[in-house]
């Protein structure tokens, strides 16, 4: 859901220390610190890999907001799934369980399905456009929709990347080459909505079970960031990498309302500064690495594939699937999306 989370079973719960292909900055494990006597205690989770460049950002920001907090709120860092899969841990930080938490939009949209708008298929043309939306209309309009489920969006969005189709078989350059095709979407309705319109066969899983649902061909394939791909190993049991950028998804670093309302507006104003900035180096480190990942796994194997995204979006119009999810999101959120990205239905 991706956002994405973990790779393989078995595979980086165990380690102590985070790896990254991202910028040269330290990953480490979640530390014990010394005991002292802070004021809030609260946790931190993602359900991203130990690899991923987020990981690292939050791990950095965490210290930052002990520093700068005097020592008076600690923020407890459970990245890779420690503390359970996506869905369990939307559950949790909306009942308090954890009081924070990295999020895909694609994920959280499940309970608060305006943050779905940024999912809309074949809508960004490029980076400029997302960012634009994100930080601007589209971020202010998902911030809402997600204040109604209980929670506050605590800093700016990161990057979960344009996503991509990859596949076992045969490489997807057309909507023709979905008919029938299984495909593996986060637990998102707009991903399954999406893919059926072009003729796939969407089936909704969870990142962390994803590795072995394309290692026993239980879909023939999956779509998402080159930097996921690369952090869950995808490329071990896929071949073929179609270049769509179909969908942007980014991350937001969301809290539990009662919880952040519970911080004082000094440490309220750290932890938003702190993260803040953790978003925003994120965003680079993922710039970074989209420029040398293709490189990079196409040496492990990976070939990659040009795709005919006009025909895709031109499929979508034919099937009404901008027409039926602007009906679905209404005109505001409608008129958000296309005041960067232009006309789509």
């Amino acid at each position: 859901m991706s956002n994405e989370t973990e790779s393989k079973p078995g595979g980086a719960l165990s380690r102590r220390s985070f790896l990254t292909a991202a910028a040269a900055v330290p990953l480490v494990a979640v530390r014990t610190r010394p005991a002292l006597a802070a004021e809030f205690t609260y946790k931190l989770a993602t359900g991203q890999s130990l690899t991923q460049p987020i990981n690292a950002r939050l791990d950095q920001a965490t210290q930052r907001i002990r520093e700068a907090s005097g020592g008076r709120l600690e923020l407890k860092f459970f990245p890779a799934s420690q503390l359970g899969s996506d869905t369990d841990l939307i559950t949790q930080v909306r009942t308090g369980g954890i009081e924070f938490l990295n999020i895909a939009g694609s994920v959280i949209s499940t309970v608060a399905a305006g943050a779905a708008i940024t999912n809309v298929g074949f809508a960004f043309a490029d980076y400029d456009q997302a960012w634009r939306g994100a930080d601007g209309p589209i971020g202010e309009y998902v911030r809402v929709q997600i204040e109604k489920a209980g929670l506050v969006i605590a800093a700016k969005a990161a990057d979960n990347s344009f996503r991509q189709i990859t596949s076992a078989a045969k490489p997807i350059r057309t909507p023709e080459d979905l008919k029938g095709y299984r495909i593996r979407v986060p637990v998102s309705p707009i991903f399954t909505s999406l893919f059926s319109a072009l003729g796939a066969s969407p089936t909704s899983i969870n990142f962390n079970e994803l590795y072995t649902a394309l290692q026993t061909r239980l879909v023939d394939g999956q779509e998402n960031g080159l930097v996921a791909i690369d952090a869950g190993k995808l490329y071990e049991v896929q071949k073929y990498v179609s270049e769509t950028n179909h969908i942007w998804d980014p991350f937001w670093i969301v809290a539990n309302r009662r919880a952040f309302g519970r911080l004082p507006e000094g440490l309220q104003e750290i932890v938003r500064r702190e993260l803040d900035r953790a978003a925003m180096e994120q965003r680079e480190d993922v710039a970074r690495l989209n420029g040398t990942l293709k490189t990079q796994l196409t040496a492990k194997g990976l070939v990659f594939e040009s795709a005919d995204k006009e025909a895709f979006r031109r499929s979508l119009t034919q099937t009404g699937f901008y027409r039926d999810w602007k009906a679905k999101f209404g005109p505001e959120a409608w008129k958000a999306l296309e005041s960067v990205t232009g006309a789509l239905a």
